[in-house]
């Protein structure tokens, strides 16, 4: 028997050598996390609408690829930031939450590379269709990954990315900058700004959309958002919003314990435009709309919401499973 607990004893120390090399050393994880970057370009917004890309300047991006501890085929999903650029926590935890549950995630810096750190204060710094076309830019490298699957590449993103993650959905904009190389598979949008009419924007590729959106939130309005989504879901399309009562923007940021006013922060909330002869028209002046206009306001209100988190990430994971098919 002794002789017996002896051999086990030895072959359980081998084992722990094995998976952490020599004591007290963790071996790397594998796959490593790689830092990649994608060509894009930058676009005003005439030239994102009208397909004129040609005059566009090229920048160079960078995105931060996490896998989770395994190397397979693997799904993943393209995290767009918000105003205040790609290391907001938002794009972090949900990139977290992601790699738990088996799918990689690509963060993608939009700001950066542009010499931008953040818009919040001045959302006239980058065009609103930056992270559009930075989007599809990232499904192109991903799409040629050795470790990504490229039929199962998703957007997710957060305010001002969230409205990319919902609008790239559109055929039109997928017809003019897409990628050729791969289809998204799933657009998932928190808290974005839908108060644009776009033309055509009833026209979504065969991809499901997923909206998250907190009642209270004052600075990209719920109100404007389950009018598209419920348009959406009127023209037959898998188009679901879930908003959360009480939640306000950026419900879920675990930073924002307490609920705050950002007094600098720029918002177009009760802006309503319209696109027109590829310019985006302030409805209201029937002018090209600018973030100087009068409709133009100061002041975000913040804060998390851990009800709300829990819930949103349930319906994610969820979601997701069934769109990856994972096991």
């Amino acid at each position: 028997m002794a002789r017996f607990i002896g051999a086990a004893l030895t072959l359980c120390i081998v084992a722990l050598f094995a998976a952490h090399g020599h004591a007290g050393e963790v071996r790397p994880k594998f796959p490593p996390d790689e830092t990649l970057t994608v060509p894009s370009l930058t676009l005003t917004d005439e030239q994102f609408l009208q397909g004129n890309s040609a005059n566009g300047v090229a920048v160079t991006l960078t995105g931060q690829l996490r896998f989770p501890s395994w190397n397979e085929h693997l799904p993943a999903v393209i995290l767009l930031h918000g105003s205040n650029g790609a290391n907001s926590t938002p794009a972090l935890r949900w990139g977290e939450f992601l790699n738990r549950i088996g799918i990689a995630t690509f963060r993608l810096d939009s700001f950066s590379g542009r010499g931008i750190d953040q818009v919040e204060t001045d959302q006239s710094r980058l065009s609103s269709f930056a992270q559009f076309y930075d989007a599809y830019r990232a499904v192109d490298l991903l799409a040629a990954h050795p470790r990504i699957d490229p039929s199962r590449i998703a957007v997710m993103g957060f305010s001002r990315g969230g409205t990319a993650a919902l609008y790239t959905s559109m055929r039109r904009f997928q017809a003019l900058h897409g990628s050729a190389k791969a289809r998204i598979a799933a657009h998932l949008s928190f808290y974005p700004a839908c108060n644009i009419r776009f033309v055509d924007e009833l026209d979504i590729a065969d991809a499901p959309i997923r909206e998250f959106h907190g009642a209270a939130d004052d600075t990209t309005l719920a109100a404007t958002c389950l009018d598209y989504i419920t348009r959406l879901d009127a023209a037959g399309k898998d188009a679901v919003m879930t908003e959360y009562p009480g939640a306000h923007h950026g419900f879920d940021n675990p930073d924002e314990r307490m609920v705050s006013v950002a007094q600098s922060a720029q918002s177009a909330r009760n802006c309503l435009r319209r696109e027109e002869d590829g310019k985006i028209i302030n409805v209201e002046t029937g002018k090209p709309f600018t973030f100087n206009d009068a409709c133009m306001e100061l002041g975000s209100t913040a804060g998390y919401d851990k009800t709300a988190t829990e819930a949103a990430q349930a319906t994610v994971k969820k979601f997701l499973t069934g769109v990856f098919r994972l096991n």
